[in-house]
């Protein structure tokens, strides 16, 4: 997938910050410390401490759902503390907001990298992209980011937690194919950021067109582009009978409301970072009940299962003023994973860097009690080409309950990213 020229000027500014921010000391520099009990030990640990980063955003595009990702997995670091850690390590946790600010996400890891282990959370496809060549490189850090374009795949050092967009997005189209009524012949709509996310969404829109008769109708947009009004009124002139949105949860609510109140009655549906409950209280609120539907790697934080319930329960009681979304479960899920991680680099005795991706590559099969089993073998793959298909509803835990269960449609599944 080839990115816009706008989008190689942006990465190559970053990437050149980053190189002009100087190195660090390395795992495996010295081959790391034995510690206590004759585990090896380097970078992010000191004494007991286990420290990983959090790159979050809390004032910007993201702020609703950067606040419920880190508070989760502040929860997780609080509960394992309390049993005693991991392999006796307590975990702290270094968090940072960028506000979805490009140069402060590469300020963040700048700061943070030398620091930590590695990362449980890092917002934003486009920022965890511009650094994506000097962790491959240099750093070596496990990086488990809240993104999910598919440029990410082929890093043995940043793993995505479920299905990348471009699966996502086939899986979404499926569900409008096969219950939504679009069909051969048709338009489908597109609005899509600029950059890493959208373009991976989109092609996946492109994948779907080819494959199954359709005409994609593009409109891209920026993250600071809020009002809907002139893509809403492009699609509808254009005769889509359907619209994917891989943007925020501001520009899915107005691009939901804008075609509501101009009487354009089509499906709409969204990659998972488009939505938050709280949107179901604006003027939007009954055109998302109606007409909206996400795309999520995994079941939402109401699934009926026992691991979902407890983590409903825990969470309220830790956090009781602030509300349940997805953004819970996306946090809970990366935490969770890093922290099995760290189990197995502990059974083996090695907790440096490179401890850690090898342990990584032993994990098949996990599941965090979402509906999705993931694995994390093949740096190369995501790691699950499944997508639960949700929809919003006010009387649901978190806003959301299910319509399609965690599936991979069979285009998804004979899907390969960029080939």
């Amino acid at each position: 997938m080839t990115r816009t020229c706008a989008a190689r000027v942006a990465a190559g500014a970053l990437a050149a910050s980053l190189l002009l921010a100087g190195c660090s000391s390395k795992a495996g520099d010295d081959g790391g410390e034995k510690a206590a009990g004759g585990v090896k030990t380097a970078d992010g640990i000191s004494g007991k401490t286990i420290t990983l980063g959090v790159l979050t955003d809390m004032t910007g595009v993201y702020a609703t759902l950067g606040k419920s990702v880190t508070q989760a997995q502040q929860l997780y670091v609080k509960q394992v503390n309390a049993k005693g850690g991991i392999c006796g390590y307590k975990l702290e946790l270094s968090i940072r907001d960028h506000g979805y600010d490009p140069q402060k996400a590469v300020a963040g890891y700048t700061e943070l990298e030398p620091k930590v282990l590695g990362f449980a959370q890092f917002i934003g496809s486009p920022f965890v992209a511009a650094v994506k060549q000097r962790v491959d490189g240099q750093d070596k850090g496990l990086v488990l980011p809240q993104a999910w374009s598919s440029e990410l795949l082929g890093s043995p050092y940043i793993r995505t937690i479920g299905s990348t967009y471009d699966i996502e997005t086939i899986n979404a189209i499926d569900f409008l194919m096969q219950e939504k009524g679009l069909k051969k012949g048709d338009k489908l709509g597109h609005v899509y950021f600029e950059g890493d996310y959208g373009e991976s969404a989109l092609a996946g829109s492109k994948y779907m067109a080819k494959k199954n008769g359709l005409t994609v109708v593009e409109q891209k947009i920026k993250p600071t582009d809020n009002d809907m009004t002139a893509q809403v009124a492009a699609l509808k002139q254009a005769g889509v009978k359907a619209i994917v949105i891989s943007a925020g949860p501001r520009q899915a609510a107005s691009l939901v409301g804008v075609a509501a109140a101009g009487g354009f009655d089509v499906p709409v549906i969204g990659n998972n970072s488009a939505f938050a409950p709280q949107l179901l209280a604006t003027q939007a609120g009954p055109a998302l009940l109606k007409n909206y539907y996400v795309a999520n790697p995994s079941l939402p934080i109401g699934a009926d299962t026992p691991e979902a319930k407890n983590l409903v329960a825990d969470y309220r009681k830790a956090y009781p003023k602030d509300s349940l979304d997805n953004g819970v479960v996306a946090g809970w899920a990366a935490i969770t994973v890093f922290g099995e991680v760290l189990k197995k680099a502990c059974d083996t005795k090695d907790l440096t860097r490179e401890g850690v991706d090898k342990a990584l590559l032993t994990i098949s099969g996990f599941d965090d009690g979402f509906g999705v089993a993931m694995d994390f073998s093949d740096p190369k793959a995501a790691s699950s080409k499944e997508s639960a298909i949700l929809q919003p509803d006010k009387d649901a835990v978190g806003g959301m309950k299910v319509v399609r269960e965690p599936h991979a449609s069979s285009d998804a599944r004979s899907y390969t990213p960029g080939a």
